[in-house]
């Protein structure tokens, strides 16, 4: 290749990897075969032949016609696949922008509790979030720390410290800017030898090419320092596009490590899904790079194919997404990944109730502030509903979801319904300003409330004088003249004319925003006789915020149900949010999510997770099933409810990583195997794997009856321990099997790592 970075080392794809220096980048060692006769002399008395040089050369002969590389042949370098050396590369590493840095964060505990120091994330170093995520050190590792020294000669930045999240590991991040001199030089390369454009204009993909390069040169450095028989094998694992450049690089340049791709989503299936096709039906039919291309993307999406194929191991986050990049990445992904969470267990279940009621009386200040005075309605009788997610209208389903809201509100009136649906829409979009109405119904609100609390005290202090000298108590003399005209005075300022608003900013040309343009269509105004309102929050919330002072967590848990009945979404971490935050959702089988619990739960909807049919079904049979779907949600009395929020609650060990980890040790053991097959042992036996669905709860129908002494899905401390009756066990049954049929999530988890821990 064209640049100056140092070259990698020769690899054995098949039995074993070997070092050496690439004097020829892709060539053999010595040259052309014609130096095959240097071992005569012509000044000599005789023909003179050392046999060791003739052999070496005749292989090496051989090998230059079968493609092999003379170290292949001579050299077995066994190494340490029990004990590897585990590196992840992804562009969010300390550095959010979207789903993948919560993937990462939250993955850190159970990969460093198997890694301990040999893990080590990489990423790109952004100043500005860099220096609240990372506390600098100077490198353990005497290998990495000469890799780093070396590159640093050459002009290269670079921040190496303990990311500071649960479990503290090592990141390295690479300054892109330092090499930005290099960027031309390397697309160039990039072009030559992986087939890559890459027009000038692309911000993002230019920044991406740099740090692929720096990755591939630190790792081009790091591999031949591991060059002897017994040091770890090398593990790299990319994720996603951005970070995917370095894998064909490190496959052209044969270094000695073994890599996994993962991708989150398609670039080429996201755009296809927001651009109103019918994709799922047509996945099959689509002539890849001409749609890439009409696109302007056909470059990122050679970067994402290049990585998928060049890669040890491909995998996905979910069977749908397996699917889809099959058809579009043209490779058939070698396994799945879901995406779990960090479950925080409480020790009593009562516990995640009372945080709902506590933020859902928080979201009651908001509706109070936001609805009363242009009209009320019994908060009591009300149920809070919510989606949330990037601004995509047509893959995150808003589209659907906002139509469904029209059927409810019209099928809520027709049954004359006294419940109130309060549909709030937390999706970020530009902005100018908070909407003034929406302010100030806030702050009159708030008012009102400190002048009540003020006449509390007060009168307060007179009834407790009055009590201790035993005096006749009369609560209106209480009550001042003064008190009561400010009273007056603040609650005739709460009254309003206008209809209260369906959106809290003023967006910036709100006559082309698509979820307000629907709203508008469907006459979803908040009028009075709507039995559902609708909020639309355009931007993410946090606690600081004027108008719903509450983060992201905290008001999911206050309100009732969660619906994204998304188009296109590989994972879906909203409802699984929900899900271990014990709140009922509504997804699809389009989502990773939906088709995971489809797969491992029977009658979903039992346990709060409604799964809507995009797949099979019309567009309007899919709308007609989700409008139920809420509408049964809505019937529910307050006792079903909670009893459905603790049965939505106990699926949380499902979503813990401790259960989702074992999915990524086998991917990094598939890599192992794959590059160094002579290292392992060849009677080791895999864990056995059973796959059997939660089943039916029970209390089905979450109402009031006589409990049976048998229980689904009971926590350690409902049951026993041990099988009380061994003789009674099913003969065709394993424990594990008994476990998950039980519903025993928990208890399934801690045994399967503990076979994993013993073998």
């Amino acid at each position: 290749m064209a640049d100056s970075t140092p070259k990698g080392t020769i690899r054995k794809r098949v039995t074993s990897r070997s070092n050496t220096n690439n004097a020829g980048r892709g060539g053999m060692p010595g040259g052309s075969t014609s130096n095959m006769m240097s071992i005569y002399s012509d000044d000599a008395p005789g023909l003179r032949v050392d046999p060791v040089v003739v052999l070496v050369l005749s292989l090496t002969f051989i090998a230059s016609v079968f493609g092999l590389h003379i170290v292949e042949i001579m050299s077995k370098v066994q190494r340490d696949v029990y004990n590897p050396l585990l590196f992840e590369i992804a562009w969010e590493v300390a550095n959010k922008v979207g789903g993948i840095y919560t993937v990462i964060k939250t993955k850190v505990p159970v990969t460093i509790r198997e890694f301990g120091d040999r893990y080590t994330l990489i990423g790109p170093l952004s100043y500005k979030s860099a220096p609240m995520e990372v506390e600098a050190c100077e490198p353990v590792n005497k290998q990495v720390k000469a890799c780093l020294d070396s590159m640093s000669e050459h002009g290269v930045k670079y921040l190496y410290g303990r990311w500071l999240v649960e479990g503290s590991p090592y990141v390295l991040l690479f300054d892109t800017n330092s090499a930005f001199h290099k960027l031309d030089e390397w697309k160039g390369d990039l072009w030559r030898n992986a087939g890559i454009p890459s027009p000038p204009a692309d911000t993002e993909t230019n920044d991406a090419i740099i740090f692929g390069y720096l990755v591939t040169w630190f790792f081009g450095e790091l591999a031949p320092k591991y060059n002897q028989s017994g040091d770890p094998a090398i593990i790299c694992h990319f994720h996603e596009w951005l970070a995917g450049v370095a894998v064909p690089l490190i496959k052209k340049r044969h270094l000695d490590v073994c890599t996994i791709f993962t991708t989150h989503a398609t670039l080429l299936g996201r755009y296809l899904c927001a651009g109103s096709v019918d994709f799922y039906n047509n996945l099959a039919h689509f002539d890849v790079d001409e749609e890439a291309g009409k696109r302007g993307i056909y470059h990122r999406y050679c970067i994402e194919r290049g990585a998928a194929h060049c890669a040890d191991v491909f995998t996905t986050v979910s069977h749908i997404t397996a699917y889809e990049s099959e058809h579009l990445l043209k490779r058939k992904p070698d396994g799945v990944l879901p995406n779990g969470l960090n479950v925080v267990k409480f020790s009593a279940m009562h516990e995640f109730q009372n945080l709902h009621s506590l933020n859902k009386e928080k979201i009651h200040d908001f509706v109070r502030g936001h609805f009363y005075g242009h009209y009320d309605f019994d908060l009591e009788n009300t149920i809070y509903i919510f989606t949330a997610g990037r601004y995509e209208y047509r893959n995150k389903g808003v589209d659907m979801f906002v139509e469904s809201l029209a059927r409810l509100n019209a099928r809520l009136k027709s049954s004359g319904s006294k419940m109130t649906v309060v549909a709030f829409i937390i999706m970020p979009t530009a902005t100018h300003s908070f909407n003034v109405e929406a302010l100030k119904g806030q702050a009159v609100t708030r008012q009102l409330r400190a002048t009540v609390s003020e006449i509390q005290d007060r009168m307060g202090k007179v009834i407790y004088e009055h009590a201790l000298r035993h005096e006749d108590i009369d609560p209106v003399k209480f009550l001042s003249d003064a008190d009561k005209v400010l009273l007056k005075r603040r609650v005739f300022a709460l009254k309003r004319t206008t209809l209260p608003p369906i959106v809290t900013h003023n967006i910036i040309e709100d006559h082309k925003d698509p979820v307000l343009s629907q709203l508008r269509r469907l006459q979803m105004f908040n009028n009075s006789y709507d039995r559902v309102k609708v909020v639309f929050h355009p931007e993410f919330l946090n606690a600081n915020n004027p108008l719903i002072g509450l983060d992201y967590e905290e008001f999911v848990r206050g309100c009732h149900l969660g619906v994204f009945p998304s188009y296109y979404e590989p994972w879906g971490y909203t409802p699984a949010e929900c899900t271990v935050m014990g709140v009922p959702s509504i997804t699809t089988n389009l989502s990773g999510f939906g088709c995971f619990m489809e797969e491992n739960i029977e009658n979903c909807d039992d346990y709060g997770i409604y799964i809507t049919d995009r797949r099979m079904k019309s567009v309007e049979e899919s709308l007609q099933q989700l409008c139920d779907q809420m509408y049964q949600f809505v019937q529910k009395t307050r006792r079903q409810r909670i009893n459905q929020r603790n049965r939505t609650e106990r699926l949380s060990d499902l979503l813990d990583w401790k259960r989702m980890g074992l999915e990524y040790i086998k991917a990094r053991q598939l890599a192992l195997r794959r590059a160094y097959p002579d290292s392992f042992v060849d009677d080791e036996e895999d864990l056995v794997e059973t796959h059997v669905k939660i089943p039916k709860p029970l209390s089905a129908p979450a109402s009031p009856r006589i409990r049976m002494q048998v229980s689904t899905l009971l926590s350690n401390e409902e049951e026993e321990e041990d099988y009380m009756f061994p003789a009674l066990r099913k003969n065709n049954q394993t424990h594990e099997q008994e476990l998950l049929s039980e519903g025993d999530i928990e208890a399934f988890n801690k045994l399967t790592l503990e076979n994993k821990e013993h073998k």
